[in-house]
């Protein structure tokens, strides 16, 4: 008996093959395949494949990496609602190490692919920000936890559903999320109270903003509390998008229609 007897069955009858950020070396070991196609999904597409699904970010859960790629090339139409695929990644270190037999069904949707191409805001602005989260989790103020509601998009709209707290240090500056030294600041003001509202281009609109939009019909899970409940609620009811930082649990959570549809561990990344 060899190791093929034993674990054939990953690799049988599978519809195409996912090739996770993948070398370029590794990718010419697919490329000529006849009988399959290879989807590569990745931050960038370093090795000019054909079909090619982006990553927003390097999730760091594996599940969460593949259902991203996955919902990518049903919502592409490059793979098939049944399809089965071998996906093949890394876990242990900066090489394709692992392979996962999945199937792309509906189960496999989670909402990943509807925040980032999807969603009114622009891509990299979602990116920028829900990356800003994952650094201030990480980090902290001063190294203790923190909590923080970014509101993205719909800025209008938003605005006139939420009264100011106190000033607005942005209120005539043009700077945008992603800069490094106004990620610095923002770092600093989320040590007050209020939410940051963004502009669907990543301006940053105000700071210091209380939400006012009607919880009624909002369901979060038990033990979340009112920042939440207000990015919950103003995601719903406009067409922006919450990520929100939890002080007492330390995940990062992004709201889009009232609905969770992302959940992060900071210390994943």
């Amino acid at each position: 008996m060899v190791l093929d007897d034993v674990f054939g069955d990953i690799f049988s009858s599978v519809d195409a093959v996912a090739l996770f950020s993948p070398s370029g070396s590794y990718y010419e070991r697919f490329a000529d395949l006849d009988e399959l196609d290879v989807v590569v999904v990745g931050t960038e597409n370093t090795v000019g494949a054909e079909t090619f699904i982006e990553l927003p970010l390097e999730f760091g859960d594996v599940a969460e990496r593949i259902r991203f790629g996955l919902e990518g090339g049903l919502e592409k139409g490059v793979i098939e609602d049944g399809d089965v695929l071998a996906c093949a990644t890394s876990v242990f270190g900066d090489g394709i190490d692992t392979v996962s037999r999945v199937r792309a069904d509906g189960e496999i949707r989670t909402g990943l692919y509807d925040l980032f191409a999807k969603s009114r805001p622009e891509p990299e602005v979602i990116k920028a920000v829900l990356e800003l989260a994952i650094e201030l989790g990480k980090k902290g103020q001063k190294g203790k936890p923190v909590g923080a509601l970014f509101v993205v998009g719909d800025a209008g709209k938003v605005m006139n559903k939420s009264r100011p707290l106190s000033y607005n240090p942005f209120e005539k500056s043009h700077v945008h999320v992603g800069d490094p030294i106004v990620n610095v600041m923002l770092k600093e003001f989320s040590r007050l109270d209020g939410a940051f509202v963004i502009s669907d281009s990543g301006k940053i609109v105000s700071a210091y903003r209380y939400l006012e939009p009607s919880a009624e019909g909002v369901d979060i899970p038990k033990g979340l509390g009112a920042r939440h409940m207000a990015g919950g609620a103003i995601s719903r009811d406009t067409n922006a998008i919450s990520i929100v930082l939890s002080e007492s649990d330390g995940l990062v959570r992004a709201f889009k229609a009232g609905e969770i549809i992302l959940e992060v561990d900071p210390e994943a990344y």
